[in-house]
């Protein structure tokens, strides 16, 4: 078998190892997945504007967020369900951040629970590393479980809350529709104890909608609204982040409502198709923060460049998603560390290569336009 060697390579690696149900599941977008697509496609309209003749014997990736310095600025994002590609599940994918000293995030309807994920990192944090886990929440009708997951988030030591906005409903996903997706029947949603057999089949239009569709019309808040993530806000001390933003406009609200932070995203191009690829959507999210609080992204970054454009277009740090499960399905934890090695060195080869020695030097000035895309009229 050929050497793997980009993230490119362990995602054909894994495709051709999960079933048909794990694989759907993963790999789909909403509708016609025009999103998902452009989410990596975007980054090519960006070209980079490499300055030489500079000392790079030395490069600095470390971020600080939250007052925690790190390694590198990507870090693995909140994906749901990982033991469907790999018994491991989220303990290879928080096990593989701390032992690169990033940041790890945690769904609200994963595999592995909270406390399980926070006693995985132990022996690794006993030998002097440190793990940093934020918890993604969904606001759920019963506000008794969100407050129980906050609480729980809190005890097991979490250093922030992602609480998600762009999920009032899940978004149509043909594959699963069609294919029926449902969970494993010997897995659960492990902070709830969940299984499938547990989710309601008579929901609205069920005979439209996959096993996950019908959980979140049972369970997760359509209504909520600002006042309800200020009333998460009021339940805790930790830092609070609105994921799922895409317009200035909604940007300035977090500002103005005093939240901790955005996260980019448009749930990996799995809610309402056709919106911006995130790397479209940052400059303006960006210009709306003013600087006054940290912006990350998520979507689409599957190469080291992409992060370099990433950070020059203003974001502090990166998540990725389907990079990590891929990985898990590829190799568990050691996959993991494999894809976090690769991108990692393309992104310290991208600073090196254009004239960074650290982070803070990669501004807009290192990115353009590429001429293609750029309007004759």
């Amino acid at each position: 078998m050929a050497k793997i060697a980009s993230l490119k390579d362990i995602e054909e690696a894994a495709i051709k190892k999960l079933d048909t149900n794990a694989l759907n599941y993963y790999y789909s977008g909403a509708q016609d997945m025009i999103t998902l697509h452009d989410n990596s496609e975007a980054f090519d309209r960006y070209q980079i504007r490499p300055r030489t003749l500079r000392d790079v014997s030395n490069v600095d990736m470390g971020v600080t967020v939250f007052g925690k310095k790190f390694s590198s600025p990507i870090f693995i994002a909140a994906t749901a369900m990982q033991k469907m590609a790999n018994p491991v599940g989220e303990l290879g994918n928080v096990r593989s951040a701390c032992k690169h000293n990033v940041g790890f995030s945690l769904s609200s309807i994963s595999t592995s629970s909270i406390e399980e994920v926070a006693d995985a990192v132990k022996d690794l944090e006993a030998e002097g590393h440190k793990s940093v886990r934020y918890f993604q929440l969904y606001v759920y009708k019963e506000r008794a479980k969100t407050l129980n997951l906050i609480r729980r988030a809190e005890k097991a030591g979490y250093d922030a809350l992602f609480v998600t906005v762009d999920t009032p409903y899940l978004g149509r996903r043909l594959p699963d529709i069609r294919d029926n997706f449902k969970m494993p029947y010997h897995l659960k949603l492990a902070n709830f104890q969940t299984s499938t057999d547990e989710v309601s089949d008579s929901t609205t239009e069920s005979e439209n909608s996959s096993w996950l569709a019908r959980y979140f019309t049972d369970q997760v808040d359509p209504s909520l609204t600002w006042n309800d993530v200020l009333w998460v806000k009021q339940q805790t001390k930790l830092p609070i982040v609105i994921k799922g933003i895409l317009t200035a406009e909604d940007a300035k609200l977090v500002v103005q409502h005093n939240f901790d932070g955005i996260i980019v995203s448009n749930h990996g191009g799995r809610q309402l198709d056709s919106v911006s690829a995130t790397i479209d959507a940052l400059a303006e999210v960006v210009e709306a923060v003013e600087g006054k609080i940290p912006v990350f992204l998520d979507g689409g970054v599957r190469r080291g460049t992409d992060v370099f454009k990433a950070l020059a277009l203003g974001a502090k740090a990166v998540f990725v998603g389907r990079p990590a499960l891929w990985a898990l399905s590829y190799d568990g934890e050691a996959g993991v560390d494999l894809m976090l090695d690769i991108i990692i060195e393309e992104f310290r080869m991208a600073m090196a290569l254009s004239g960074c020695t650290e982070t803070k030097d990669i501004t807009k000035d290192y990115v353009k336009i590429a001429p293609k895309y750029i309007s004759k009229l």
